[in-house]
C-alpha cells in the first residue's frame, strides 16, 4: 500500500506543479490589409537607426566622443516609449534643417542612460571608487 500512496502523492504533486503553466490561446483571422500595414511602417528603432546612418550625424557624434556602434547600442537599449518619443522628435524636425536639436537630444539620452549606469559611453560620468 505505501507504494500506491507514494505514486498517488507524486502524481498529485506533479499535477499541481504543472497547473500553473497552462496558458490560454486565442486565434483570429488576420486580414491582408493588417499584414501590409504592419510591414509598411518602419519601426521607431529603424527610423532612429536611419538618422544615425547619416554622415553628418556620425561626424557630430564622433566629435562628441560617441562612436556609431555605441550610439546604436544605446538605441537598442531604449525602451519602446523612449524610442517612440525620440522617433517622433526626429520626425518633427524640419527637412534638412535643425539636425543639431536631434543630436543634442540623442546626446542627452545617451548621457542619462550613462549616468543611470545602463551603459558606459562617456568616461566623465563614471564615479571613482
Amino acid at each position: 500500500m505505501p507504494a500506491v500512496k507514494r505514486a498517488f502523492v507524486g502524481a498529485v504533486l506533479s499535477a499541481f506543479t504543472f497547473v500553473g503553466f497552462t496558458q490560454t490561446v486565442q486565434a483570429a483571422m488576420i486580414g491582408t490589409e493588417q499584414i501590409h500595414a504592419a510591414n509598411a511602417v518602419p519601426s521607431d528603432r529603424e527610423r532612429i537607426g536611419a538618422a544615425l546612418d547619416r554622415p553628418e550625424v556620425i561626424s557630430h557624434l564622433e566629435r562628441l566622443g560617441v562612436s556609431k556602434d555605441d550610439a546604436q547600442a544605446r538605441v537598442a537599449a531604449l525602451s519602446d516609449e523612449e524610442a517612440a518619443t525620440l522617433a517622433s522628435q526626429i520626425d518633427s524636425l524640419p527637412a534638412g534643417g535643425d539636425i543639431v536639436g536631434a543630436l543634442v537630444l540623442i546626446f542627452v539620452i545617451l548621457l542619462v542612460t550613462d549616468i543611470l549606469g545602463l551603459t558606459k559611453v562617456f568616461p566623465f560620468t563614471r564615479s571613482r571608487r
